[in-house]
């Protein structure tokens, strides 16, 4: 059976996942056998297996970390908020339903079985596990039913480490308040602690981490520096909310991308390419006024797309895309956003809200349907007569007059476009880069600036990040921990 090491953190949005990426990498590069686990995901970042499942980004991240295919069994548990308290219910990469927050609680004991399996069936084929927790294991009003935190790491006899957030202030207090609240059998599973997203001279926190070692008779296990610079996909929509606002439009760039930022976004890893193109200038706005002069406007896909298309019609988006529209200016949807596009969307089964339909943007000809099955799929896709991937993930069925853009290998439509208005229903599309070259060189005054290799590598950025955390973390106190005996 594998050895386990779970990080938890002292709150959400701590680096746990991106810190269980690097230790990822780092075993395997190391020669071990190693896979990723978290027992219950909460993210609207979603990705399709090449079995037709879905999991949460986080661990799918985390499986490349390991030279491994995503695997369900890696995420057993994946809850998409869809309101304000409910979530859609996916149990091995499988909707079952949409419930509330009581009820979910309820419902939770049904799924330890599950959790269980799949954890301990992947542990049989691998020699070290990397379990993440969710939020604070520390949380009172969620300790009894917990799944994920501390019942997670009893039930794997995983060495805990605890990350904390020093960027955002009080690491050394939630350290100790978290570890404070745990019960004393759940101290005795904490190893120690990871001080994450440091700026300055380490010297200076020596006194406070001599301080926290006496207290909690625990180490820490090493200071990680804040990376600026390194391109991974966001673990969940905290940063992709808070970058919102923080770029504009600037006539500098080659291109300016502006994505309209809807309550309900997902799987906005989708723009990642573009996020991280050295030539194009990629902002979130959620305000009409903030677009400036964009040369690509997106509307991303949503979780609730009929709330979202409300929250457009409210907030005078309409009248300001349909001028921009007029203009020529190219509006592409992904997903929900090409739901949006169309002149209709019908929810008869209510699976997202109480409105039986809403009206669309109108910029394109096209009817969507919201059907209780929900469409799970990798796909090969041809745009162009030239090969593309993605994966699908949608309740929506839409039929359509306009021109298709995109087709499946059975003939069945999946984009269309009527000028510069475009959609389709391919997640991942952009990380296909002969696509978004085609894409932006259509919208560039110089686009001889653009090659198909101007984009951001996944496979470098997780090296960077494992020779990253060898420099920062015990990495042979932490093989001690696992009981291996490893001299990298």
């Amino acid at each position: 059976m594998a050895k386990a090491i779970m990080i938890q953190g002292t709150c959400s949005n701590a680096g746990k996942s991106i810190i269980a990426a690097g230790l990822c990498r780092i075993f395997t590069q190391d020669g071990f056998s190693t896979a990723p686990f978290k027992a219950q995901n909460m993210a609207l970042n979603s990705y399709v297996t090449a079995d037709s499942k879905e999991m949460g980004r986080a661990q799918v991240t985390q499986s490349y970390a390991c030279r491994k295919e995503p695997d369900v069994r890696m995420n057993p548990i994946l809850l998409k908020p869809n309101s304000e308290t409910g979530s859609q219910v996916i149990v091995m990469g499988k909707p079952i339903g949409n419930m509330d927050f009581r009820k979910y609680k309820s419902y939770k004991s049904d799924l330890l079985k599950t959790i269980n399996e799949a954890y301990f069936s992947l542990a049989a084929e691998n020699q070290i596990m990397v379990l993440e927790g969710a939020g604070s294991p520390a949380e009172i009003n969620l300790k009894e039913n917990d799944i994920v935190n501390m019942n997670m790491a009893k039930m794997a006899n995983a060495n805990v480490l605890i990350v904390g957030d020093i960027d955002r202030g009080g690491v050394f207090a939630g350290f100790v308040g978290t570890y404070e609240l745990l019960e004393p059998a759940e101290r005795e599973l904490v190893k120690g602690f990871i001080i994450n997203k440091f700026r300055g001279d380490e010297t200076f926190l020596t006194p406070a981490i001599d301080f926290l070692t006496k207290r909690t008779s625990k180490k820490v296990y090493g200071v990680v520096p804040y990376l600026q610079k390194m391109k991974l996909p966001d673990e969940d929509s905290v940063d992709w909310k808070n970058s919102v606002g923080s770029k504009h439009y600037d006539q500098n760039y080659a291109a300016n991308v502006a994505l309209i930022d809807l309550p309900h976004i997902s799987n906005f890893t989708d723009f990642d390419p573009l996020k991280y193109h050295s030539k194009i200038n990629f902002y979130p706005v959620n305000q009409p006024q903030d677009l400036g002069k964009p040369d690509i406007i997106i509307l991303p896909g949503s979780k609730n797309v009929i709330a979202d298309m409300l929250y457009l019609k409210q907030n005078h988006w309409e009248g300001e895309l349909r001028s921009f529209a007029e203009q020529g200016t190219m509006i592409l949807g992904i997903c929900g956003g090409y739901q949006m596009l169309g002149k209709i969307i019908e929810d008869p089964h209510h699976l997202e809200s109480e409105h039986a339909s809403v009206p669309g943007l109108g910029l394109l000809d096209l009817k969507t349907v919201l059907e209780k099955e929900k469409d799970l799929k990798q796909t090969n896709a041809y745009w162009e007569e030239k090969t593309i991937t993605g994966y699908e993930i949608h309740h929506g069925q839409t039929v359509t007059t306009e021109k298709p853009w995109i087709t499946g290998e059975d003939s069945n439509i999946l984009g269309v476009s009527h000028g510069q208005i475009r959609g389709t229903y391919l997640h991942g599309i952009f990380d296909n880069p002969e696509f978004l070259t085609s894409i932006l060189k259509e919208v560039m005054k110089d686009p001889g600036v653009i090659t198909n290799n101007d984009s951001y590598n996944l496979e470098t950025e997780l090296d960077l990040l494992a020779k990253h955390l060898r420099k920062t973390l015990d990495i042979q106190a932490i093989y001690q921990l696992l009981g291996i005996n490893h001299h990298g």
